[in-house]
């Protein structure tokens, strides 16, 4: 499943240029801190294997006021390379490939 192009994002990791995108708006659970902010990662020029990553922290525009680190473009290539590592084909057709750093996530009450 391809990415929708609006509202995505241009990085280049290692020569190799990718597009990445983070939902603007919260999921509901996401919205009340229930579970963690998530984004996702395609190849740009011939999308295939769309990563998607769970970080360990509640989305930014969560509605109870919850502090949250923003996804930064560093921690998006540092996870197009774990997962390339971890034998991402961000070419080849398939369903998504994820990568779970929800570890330490704690959900609010």
């Amino acid at each position: 499943m391809a990415l929708v192009r609006k509202g995505s994002r241009r990085i280049v990791v290692d020569g190799t240029v990718y597009r990445w995108r983070l939902r603007g708006r919260p999921t509901y659970f996401q919205g009340l801190a229930w579970s963690p902010c998530s984004f996702a990662v395609e190849h740009a020029d011939t999308p295939g294997m769309t990563l998607v990553i769970t970080t360990d922290q509640p989305h930014t525009s969560n509605w109870i006021g919850r502090e949250a680190e923003p996804v930064l473009p560093s921690g998006v290539a540092a996870a197009v390379r774990l997962a390339l590592r971890e034998g991402w084909t961000p070419t080849a057709p398939g369903s998504a490939f994820h990568l779970d750093h929800s570890a330490g996530f704690t959900p609010s009450n």
